[in-house]
């Protein structure tokens, strides 16, 4: 029984972890654990990355012009 509570713990334990924005690092020089909220960093407005659609769309034209640019 004692098993199943800790296996339970466990699962329940990782799903927050995995679901939820927050970093646990041990330190082994220290022998410390940290936990830390991460932060989203939200990139609005670069159309130039390479994956962005407008990106894409704008090398794909450039590979198909039948005239070169002047």
């Amino acid at each position: 029984m004692r098993k199943i509570v800790l296996l339970g713990t466990m699962v329940i334990g990782v799903a927050f972890l995995s679901a939820s924005p927050i970093s646990v690092n041990w330190s082994a020089a220290q022998k410390t654990l940290t936990v830390s909220e991460d932060k989203a960093v939200a990139a609005v407005g670069k159309p130039l990355s390479a994956g962005s659609v407008a990106g894409v769309h704008r090398r794909q034209e450039r590979r198909h012009q039948t005239t070169p640019p002047k």
